[in-house]
């Protein structure tokens, strides 16, 4: 019998109560909203948003399927032009959960055959910090932009080039630089010196 509840309050954390599940017959599904406050990265990375979006909890033979789309938004620096922006980044979770006590018994679960896999509590508790904090951080861009065609710095006076046009006069070049002048205006004599 394939049993499906609807839970429509948002969830405030990442940590969910999931013991009822698990008593249930396999088949048996949750669909949670999400609202989770923003994660302490403890470091240059800042989340802007709260965690918000669905999961949906399926009961299985052996724990828990956990498949869900989240959504937040992370500080960031446009690589050109130095603004700061706000970069969205979606989570896509598709994990099994597995139990670490056994629901009927009360005995711990032997843990060592799969070492790797997502654990629930000994409260029976499915705690997704770790995987949307390791979503998050995965989602972090190399080189971010503002947007697609970012014009970046003036190299000369290091003003936004999409603030608009400005000038540099000719006469402010270092001396030193002054033969380059030629490569530059064409000029042959300067490249035969």
């Amino acid at each position: 019998m394939n049993r499906t509840r609807d839970n429509r309050s948002a969830a405030e954390s990442l940590i969910f109560n999931v013991s009822g599940l698990l008593g249930e017959p396999a088949g048996s599904t949750r669909d949670l909203a999400i609202s989770a406050p923003p994660l302490d990265f403890g470091g240059d990375l800042v989340q802007l948003r709260d965690v918000e979006g669905t999961l949906r909890l399926t009961r299985t033979n052996r724990g828990l399927l956990v498949h869900g789309l989240l959504t937040t938004a992370i500080g960031q620096t446009c690589s050109r032009c130095l603004r700061d922006i706000e970069w969205p980044v979606e989570v896509d979770l598709d994990e099994e959960a597995l139990p670490s006590v056994d629901i009927a018994s009360g005995l711990p679960v032997d843990a060592d055959a799969e070492p790797d896999a997502l654990r629930l509590t000994d409260h029976h508790e499915l705690d997704l910090e770790e995987e949307v904090r390791d979503g998050i951080l995965l989602a972090e861009p190399i080189a971010p932009l503002c947007r697609e065609d970012c014009p970046g710095l003036c190299v000369v006076c290091g003003e936004e080039m999409a603030s608009g046009p400005h000038d540099h006069p000719d006469d402010e070049i270092d001396p030193r630089l002054e033969a380059l002048r030629g490569f530059v205006d064409g000029d042959s004599e300067a490249r035969n010196r």
